[in-house]
C-alpha cells in the first residue's frame, strides 16, 4: 500500500535511488552523450521506447531522469519532462499543443517573456491570443466560453502576485474540452499543487526555487502522462534539453527545498507587513495582506503566500536608484527564488523585454521592486530595508 509521505521528505528522497550506482548515496551526473548496447534488439527495443534505458542525450540522460522523477512525485503527477529554461518549458509546451487557427485565454499579468509568446510570437502563426484582467474570474469564464483550445495561467503572476483562482478555471476548461496549464514558479510544489485542483500540467522555471541556488538554469513540465509525452517528443526533436550537470545541482538544490520555501515565506510575510505601514512605501503587492484583492482565494488553494512580493515608493524611479544600491543583504539581480534575498525593478528583471508604455498597460510602475526574500535573518533584512529608506528622508531633507 502506498504511504502519504509529506513533500518535505518527497524533496530529499523522491525518484532517486533507481538513479545510484555502485552504493553511492548520491545520485551521479552522468556526461555521456551516448549509450552502449552489445544486444542490437534490445537497443532497438529502447529506441522505440519499449524497453527502458538511454540512447542518446539530447532525449535522454538517467541523472536528468532522476530529477524529473522528483518533481513528478512533488506535484503528484503521472509524467514529468525537463528543459534546458524555464522558458523553454513554456515556449515548447504552447507549440506542442497549439495550431494555426487555435486560440489561447490567458491572462495580462504573466511574465515578461510569457507575455512577449503571446504578443509577439504566437499571433504570427495565426493564433488568437486574449489576455484578461487577472483576477477578473467572469471576463476570463465569458472567454473560455467563447471555445479556447489552451488556458495558459500563472499564479502568482511576476512581479506583483496577483492569483487566479484555478479550480475555478479548471471546472469551466473541464466543460470546454480546453487544456489548463499553471504556472507555478512562484508558489513551488511545497505551497500549491495545481494538478490537484483540476490542472492538465504544471510547469516550473527550476532555475528558481527548485534549484534555489542560483547556479543552475532549468524548466520542468509535469501532468498526464499522454500529454506530458507528447511535449518531450516535441522537445526531443527541437533539442531545449536539460544539462546533466544543471540536473544534479536541482536534484541537490531540491533536498532542502521544503526549509527554504518556510523560511523565505516567513520572511516575505513579515517583511510585507513592515513596509505596508512605512511612510516611504506607496503600495505593497503580497497576496498574504488581508488587504490584497486575492487574498481569500490564495488561503484557499495554496499552504503559505510565499517568498516573493513587491512594492511601489513615493518618488519612483528616483527614490529606487536611491534606495537599491543601499541594501547590504540582497542580490540587484535579475533571478528570485535563491536562497539569498534579490531584488530589482520589473524594468531590469521579469519585464525587461517590455516596453514602459507595455509595463504601464500591465499596470507596472517603473518604480516597482521586485523582491524575493531569502533565508537570512529576519531582523537583519528589516534592518537592511529600514537602513535603505532612510536615504529617502535624507534625499528630501536636502531637496
Amino acid at each position: 500500500m502506498k504511504r502519504n509521505v509529506d513533500h518535505a521528505t518527497e524533496a530529499v528522497w523522491a525518484g532517486e535511488k533507481a538513479y545510484r550506482v555502485h552504493g553511492a548515496s548520491q545520485v551521479p551526473v552522468v556526461n555521456s552523450v551516448a549509450y552502449n548496447y552489445d544486444d542490437l534488439d534490445h537497443w532497438y527495443q529502447v529506441a522505440i521506447g519499449e524497453e527502458d534505458g538511454h540512447i542518446y542525450g539530447r532525449n535522454t540522460n538517467p541523472t536528468v531522469a532522476s530529477f524529473e522523477d522528483k518533481i513528478k512525485q512533488m506535484e503528484g503527477a503521472e509524467a514529468a519532462t525537463s528543459f534546458s529554461t524555464g522558458m523553454a518549458a513554456i515556449s515548447n509546451t504552447l507549440h506542442t499543443f497549439l495550431r494555426p487557427g487555435d486560440r489561447v485565454v490567458s491572462i495580462k499579468d504573466t511574465y515578461g517573456g510569457t507575455n512577449k509568446i503571446f504578443t509577439e510570437f504566437l499571433p504570427k502563426l495565426d493564433i488568437e491570443i486574449e489576455l484578461c484582467e487577472t483576477g477578473n474570474h467572469e471576463a476570463m469564464e465569458n472567454e473560455i466560453k467563447k471555445g479556447c483550445r489552451l488556458i495558459h495561467l500563472e499564479t502568482p503572476t511576476n512581479p506583483t502576485v496577483k492569483i487566479t483562482d484555478i479550480e475555478r478555471i479548471a471546472e469551466l476548461a473541464r466543460e470546454q474540452d480546453a487544456l489548463l496549464v499553471v504556472d507555478n514558479t512562484f508558489a513551488t510544489p511545497i505551497l500549491q499543487n495545481p494538478l490537484s485542483l483540476g490542472a492538465d500540467l504544471v510547469i516550473h522555471s527550476a532555475t528558481k526555487f527548485l534549484g534555489g541556488h542560483a547556479d543552475a538554469l532549468g524548466g520542468v513540465l509535469c501532468g498526464r502522462k499522454d500529454l506530458v509525452e507528447q511535449v518531450f517528443h516535441y522537445r526531443e526533436i527541437n533539442g531545449a534539453t536539460m544539462d546533466p550537470n544543471a540536473a544534479y545541482l536541482m536534484i541537490r538544490g531540491m533536498k532542502t527545498l521544503d526549509l527554504r520555501v518556510w523560511k523565505q515565506t516567513e520572511n516575505a510575510g513579515r517583511l510585507a507587513e513592515y513596509l505596508s505601514g512605512h511612510p516611504a512605501v506607496a503600495e505593497v503587492f503580497y497576496p498574504g495582506l488581508e488587504d490584497h484583492p486575492n487574498h481569500e482565494i490564495a488561503k484557499k488553494q495554496m499552504k503559505g503566500f510565499g517568498s516573493m512580493f513587491s512594492f511601489s515608493l513615493h518618488g519612483g524611479m528616483d527614490a529606487v536608484k536611491e534606495v537599491l544600491p543601499r541594501l547590504e543583504f540582497a542580490n540587484r539581480a535579475a533571478n528570485l527564488g535563491a536562497v539569498e534575498t534579490t531584488v530589482g525593478p520589473a524594468r531590469t528583471t521579469s519585464h525587461v523585454e517590455s516596453t514602459p508604455e507595455e509595463r504601464a498597460e500591465l499596470g507596472i510602475a517603473e518604480g516597482l521592486i521586485r523582491y524575493s526574500a531569502g533565508i537570512e535573518s529576519f531582523d537583519d533584512l528589516k534592518q537592511d530595508l529600514e537602513n535603505a529608506l532612510q536615504a529617502l528622508n535624507v534625499s528630501n531633507a536636502q531637496s
